[in-house]
């Protein structure tokens, strides 16, 4: 069971925690994945805020999940509505498992799953620093034996039956403060076993939990490279343009095999000059009748994806658009904000440029548009 239903507004960022994106995807999805993925587990229930059901299918698309269950106001009311949709199942062991810990090994859910064959066990760690009690005025009482003190984690693993029973327990009798699922097994006079947990089982809970993960994530790419890209398409007949992705209303159209997006075909070729492979028209030649009317956004999907398969991370976009007319002005945050979705990048990662040709040249006659785009991409260490 993956415990989704939570707001965590401690970690900031406007949409809850679970859904805000590491390493690439959603940090619920990893979570879900990894138990997906395991061998040894059976089911995945996923519990959610019924507010974050939109979020949630879209997170968890493609992944054997069980239909949601959705949980309440606290993290045990959630788990008792999730132990409920899995009842009719009759699992053996069940782990229950925080959505905001995306890092755990699959041989941390092993010893959860041989541990919680027992009846109850749960990961913890030996504290390392000194621990002190202090008051309420944050004066120190006394320092605490850390010893015999463990950090508790997730999964925690229970016999099913008795957990629903202690659930169910618990609720008739008006408790709902419990702030795990072993403290709730303690109270019911479960023995709860303690197995060793990992250190790297991190849980993401505030803002700078998020900002050292993404700092390790680009520490990790320290291959770092910029390339630029360049095209031009000429006007044709036509009542608007495509310019970065989005439809401008204007007098007339441009002339190209697919939808002559030129600012989106100077930042495909940018972006595949990063990663030294060809450019557009290898990619996509224009004597291909399949490419004939294509939306650039699919061209910039695959370029996209080739620095994902790589490994890799977009770092930044970067497009100057050249022409007397339309104006970009009003269009230029619809553009960035296009160009940012298809790439999977935040919008500040995203720059839009645009100048005349001061009347000169070709685009200074307005007979067509030109753009220039540069892209950075991190890319793992290259091998000697």
């Amino acid at each position: 069971m993956v415990v989704a239903a939570g707001r965590g507004t401690r970690a900031g960022g406007g949409a809850p925690k679970q859904y805000r994106v590491v390493h690439g995807a959603p940090v619920i999805r990893h979570a879900l994945a990894l138990f997906v993925a395991h061998p040894e587990v059976d089911l995945v229930q996923p519990v959610i805020n019924r507010d974050d059901a939109a979020s949630f299918a879209e997170a968890s698309a493609g992944l054997a999940v069980r239909p949601v269950a959705f949980g309440g106001a606290t993290r045990q009311i959630s788990v008792r509505a999730g132990l409920e949709a899995l009842e009719k199942e009759a699992p053996r062991v069940v782990l229950v498992h925080d959505a905001a810990r995306p890092f755990t090994s699959p041989a941390l859910i092993s010893r959860a799953i041989a541990a919680g064959g027992g009846g109850a066990a749960i990961p913890g760690l030996a504290l390392t620093d000194t621990i002190k009690a202090v008051d309420d005025e944050g004066h120190v009482l006394d320092t605490v034996d850390r010893s015999r003190l463990r950090a508790v984690q997730t999964p925690q693993a229970f016999a099913f039956d008795p957990l629903l029973a202690a659930h169910r327990r618990a609720f008739l009798a008006g408790r709902d403060d419990f702030t795990d699922d072993a403290a709730l097994a303690e109270w019911a006079g479960m023995t709860v076993k303690l197995f060793e947990g990992e250190a790297g089982n991190m849980k993401l809970t505030t803002e700078e939990d998020f900002t050292r993960v993404a700092a390790a994530e680009w520490a990790a790419l320290p291959d770092i490279r910029t390339a630029t890209g360049y095209d031009v398409h000429a006007f044709a007949d036509g009542d608007h343009v495509w310019l970065g992705g989005v439809r401008i209303p204007y007098p007339r159209a441009l002339s190209g095999h697919s939808d002559a997006d030129v600012p989106m075909h100077a930042l495909v070729d940018a972006i595949l000059g990063a990663l030294a492979d060809g450019d557009i028209g290898a990619h996509f030649p224009p004597t291909d009748p399949q490419w004939r009317g294509a939306s650039s956004d699919k061209f910039l999907a695959f370029a996209v994806d080739r620095v994902r398969r790589r490994g890799g991370r977009i770092a930044h976009l970067d497009i100057t658009i050249v022409c007397e007319a339309p104006r970009i002005g009003p269009h230029r945050d619809a553009m960035r904000a296009r160009i940012a979705e298809i790439a999977g990048i935040t919008i500040d990662r995203v720059a839009v440029k645009a100048t005349t040709n001061e009347k000169l040249g070709f685009i200074g006659r307005g007979e067509g548009i030109a753009a220039m785009a540069s892209a950075t991409v991190r890319l793992p260490a290259a091998h000697p």
